[in-house]
């Protein structure tokens, strides 16, 4: 017997006379640690580091500068290992299921970020390693599963990031029709209350919302990390603020001006204090570019603008200012090179000297982190070891 929607009224166990499951012992209905002694995005550091999506072609740049950089599997697994090294928070993929086209089909060729985060987890000792996960594109019971998996591998270090599906080819790739941007978050909700009582409920238990429905769900083991993994997001549209600060641990902002850090990273934070009694971070992404002086960091930025695929870099613009995402709204007014070099984000330029004064400032700002793109990352992190690090703890902004 069916309901006119075609699911159920009985349970599988009722109709085909299953035994119930006994209780489960501890081992695998809860978590094994408090997340905060596993997970370094919860460390005491004053200004997080970490890397972002490096397991896609052109990493964070839209042109064709020059770099030894490359989408194979030794390449990224060398640039985990060395921030790892470095003592990095993190490491951040972008889930790409398309390319954006132009001459490089910019962030086309690249790695799933779940078996990405799978290996990395695996290659890695210390760094929180994520996945990138667009929601509308994965089942709850899938990527909850996929992340506790992840978890254990890891020891504790997953972190998930929660994106509603933004680019509307890759929407219609999956045969799912585009939403308006405020029911994304909508639904968004919904999976996230899903996914969390699969890391969390003891027994199984049913879902019957608008977006999901399931019978007798559930899920073991739990993850490594209690309550839950870390969940990070990247809205900055009054629905996502909404969202970053009632669920997740970290919001990613792309910003323009110092002041409007300080704008949003106070507001974010005390929404999340005020209207849900929970802390969250803030942390920022960009290019940068450092350099022995001055003029060769520029010469260096303004070469990958010189360099940059316009092709690429215009048709990203167009499908961020049709209404699919307002994260970067200011961007496409104002600043469209910061596509070019940074994916949009905050740019920093100059001598190692002069980069970390533009950590301090975004730290005072309120920014807990920074996961940043560079044009050569095994050659740049080098320099980030020797020159700039250093810098940082002088500065106080990392011990």
């Amino acid at each position: 017997m069916t309901t006119t929607d075609d699911r159920p009224t009985q349970r599988a166990n009722e109709r085909l006379g299953l035994a119930p499951t006994d209780p489960r012992p501890p081992a695998e209905t809860q978590p094994h640690a408090d997340r905060t002694t596993t997970n370094p995005l919860f460390n005491d550091q004053g200004m997080k580091l970490g890397l972002f999506g490096t397991n896609c072609s052109y990493g964070l740049i839209m042109s064709h500068a020059a770099s030894s950089y490359e989408i194979t599997w030794e390449h990224t697994k060398a640039i985990a290992q060395k921030a790892d090294r470095l003592g990095f928070e993190a490491m951040v993929p972008v889930a790409r299921w398309k390319g954006f086209g132009g001459s490089t089909n910019f962030n086309g060729n690249c790695f799933e970020t779940y078996t990405w985060a799978a290996g990395l987890a695996e290659a890695t000792e210390n760094i929180a390693i994520a996945a990138t996960s667009h929601l509308p594109t994965m089942h709850p019971i899938v990527s909850a599963k996929q992340a506790t998996t992840i978890d254990h591998i890891s020891g504790g270090r997953f972190v998930l990031n929660l994106v509603m599906g933004w680019v509307t080819p890759e929407m219609e790739m999956f045969g799912r029709e585009q939403r308006e941007h405020d029911e994304r978050y909508a639904f968004g909700q919904e999976w996230l209350d899903f996914a969390n009582k699969l890391w969390t409920e003891q027994g199984s238990f049913d879902v019957d919302g608008k977006y999901f429905h399931g019978m007798d769900v559930e899920a073991y083991p739990k993850p490594i990390q209690g309550p839950r993994p870390a969940l990070i997001n990247a809205g900055n549209s009054p629905a996502g603020i909404e969202f970053s600060a009632r669920n997740v641990d970290v919001n990613f902002a792309s910003l323009d001006t110092l002041e409007n850090v300080t704008s949003y990273t106070s507001t974010l934070k005390e929404k999340a204090r005020t209207e849900h009694q929970r802390d969250i971070q803030t942390m920022t992404y960009g290019l940068i570019v450092c350099r022995d002086t001055e003029a060769e960091a520029k010469a260096a930025f303004q070469n990958v603008i010189d360099e940059g695929d316009w092709g690429a870099a215009g048709n990203v613009i167009k499908i961020a200012s049709s209404g699919a995402s307002q994260s970067f709204d200011h961007v496409v007014k104002e600043y469209q090179e910061r596509f070019i070099a940074g994916w949009g984000g905050y740019p920093i330029v100059g001598t190692p000297e002069q980069v970390t004064e533009e950590l301090v400032k975004l730290n005072k700002a309120g920014m807990d982190g920074m996961i940043m793109g560079l044009i050569d990352p095994v050659q740049e992190l080098d320099v980030f070891e020797s020159d700039i690090l250093p810098l940082m703890v002088q500065a106080g902004i990392r011990h």
